[in-house]
């Protein structure tokens, strides 16, 4: 499987564990994947993106958002795997439960969001320019689409190629992603360096292609 991604090797997309991600998932994990300081700085990266007001989807979401407290949203939709995660989330205005690896297709209308949010779960996708093309049609044209990661992950569900490689290697590869899925004005910052006390931070943010 390559997705559209022909540069890779057949087996980029392989994982370890080949079981369902429902069940994987199955149990709430109600803890935070990344530190304090990491989720600061994811937080800055979405207060700098997303309008006040504006409607913006949580990609890949469970019991936190990381969206800034004091800014408020028209909606914020969620998604994930876990439906007692999502239920506990008090951001989320509505949500929905997917398996973004057996169905892409996001149920949401295009044009529709002012954001789109997807942290610490892109290394998961063994789809991920399918799925972020659906990313691009729901989202706003020139609305942005914020993918961050730290060097944290279940080993067993992340894709091959993602753990082939480290943070500056992985942040080209998401912009790689980006880039084949439409998205235009990617940008890669490195937010935490490693070799820091905590954990590291990237981010690759894209916009979404204008009408015309």
């Amino acid at each position: 499987m390559t997705d559209d991604l022909p540069e890779l090797p057949a087996d980029a997309f392989a994982r370890w564990d080949t079981g369902r991600d429902p069940l994987f998932y199955a149990v709430p994990r109600f803890v935070t994947h990344i530190d304090d300081q990491a989720i600061a700085a994811v937080t800055a990266l979405y207060r700098r993106l997303f309008p006040p007001g504006g409607t913006i989807l949580d990609l890949m979401s469970s019991w936190v958002s990381h969206l800034p407290e004091k800014i408020a949203f028209a909606e914020v939709v969620g998604h994930g795997l876990n439906r007692a995660e999502l239920a506990a989330n008090p951001r989320l205005t509505r949500f929905f439960v997917q398996d973004l690896n057996e169905g892409p297709r996001l149920p949401l209308d295009t044009d529709a969001f002012d954001g789109v949010g997807l942290c610490v779960s892109i290394q998961y996708l063994r789809r991920p320019v399918t799925v972020l093309r659906e990313v691009a049609r729901v989202l706003k044209p020139g609305a942005p689409v914020a993918i961050s990661f730290s060097n944290r992950c279940f080993p067993t569900k992340a894709v091959a190629v993602w753990q082939a490689l480290d943070g500056a290697d992985r942040c080209r590869l998401v912009a790689f992603y980006l880039k084949r899925s439409g998205f235009r004005g990617v940008e890669a910052r490195e937010l935490i360096p490693p070799g820091r006390d905590g954990d590291p931070l990237w981010s690759v943010v894209g916009r979404a292609p204008d009408d015309g």
